[in-house]
């Protein structure tokens, strides 16, 4: 385990050397919230509510959800790079799981924007268009286990699109994808509450809307009780699904790699 802390506590270190770019992501992510802001102001042309969903609500959503999104910022070139350079060859022979070292880099990583771009970009954000406060206490507490599972829901599904690279070359194009996946059916981009019933129903059964959109409902207060336990347990579900899935293409992955160098 201290082997894995090591590695977070590095990753989380080397963000200090880029102050500018944190400075500048901090402001990414306050203009971005601000826009946002802007377009559903003038969608609910003054009113406060809409369908019973009222103009904090979204506006909390996007806070919530494009802070999160600025946070998770996941390193989707760890592997391909390796791959592609021969260095896997080494970072498997290390007597360490190559994939718990992934994980502990990324959790440092978010650890370290969490706190310096999450934080101060929801603050800025409060102070400047306002959000509604936690449900309660205890809702505001499953909400933080609720965005950790929702993080596991997001990296697993990423580490299934790096270990394509044993099989393509070039996987931007995938990821890309994906992330456009991610950021409408999450909830991130537009809040699920104005999607239609059937495309929600396709939604709810998929992983996107595990990411972001329920724990902004569960912070809000739209879940309590059963349906929480509920929502956690479909997190876990998927975390397991996609990590069996990626332990399978990781596998097969390996068997495959064939490294060339002097």
């Amino acid at each position: 385990m201290r082997r894995y802390l090591a590695y977070s506590r590095q990753a989380f270190l080397a963000n200090t050397a880029f102050r500018f770019d944190n400075f500048m992501g901090i402001v990414d992510t306050c203009l971005n919230v601000f826009i946002f802001w802007c377009i559903y102001r003038a969608l609910y042309g003054g009113r406060e509510e809409m369908d019973g969903i009222t103009f904090a609500m979204v506006t909390t959503n996007f806070i919530l959800s494009i802070g999160l999104d600025a946070a998770f910022r996941l390193d989707e070139g760890y592997l391909p790079y390796r791959i592609h350079n021969g260095s896997i060859g080494t970072e498997l022979l290390k007597p360490i799981s190559f994939r718990g070292i992934l994980l502990a880099s990324d959790l440092g990583n978010i650890g370290f924007q969490m706190l310096f771009r999450f934080a101060p970009a929801v603050m800025v954000a409060v102070i400047v268009v306002g959000m509604e406060r936690p449900y309660s206490v205890l809702a505001f507490a499953a909400f933080l286990v609720s965005v950790f599972l929702g993080f596991l829901v997001l990296w697993t599904l990423n580490f299934i699109f790096q270990t394509l690279s044993f099989w393509i070359i070039n996987t931007w194009s995938l990821r890309t994808i994906k992330n456009v996946f991610v950021n409408v059916l999450s909830g991130s981009m537009i809040p699920l509450w104005f999607m239609p019933d059937w495309v929600q129903g396709i939604i709810r059964v998929t992983p996107f809307s595990l990411i972001y959109f329920e724990p902004v409902k569960i912070y809000l207060g739209q879940m309590t009780g059963e349906d929480i336990w509920l929502s956690f347990l479909r997190q876990i579900f998927w975390i397991v699904v996609l990590a069996l899935t990626g332990e399978v293409i990781w596998r097969q992955g390996i068997r495959k790699l064939v490294i060339q160098g002097g």
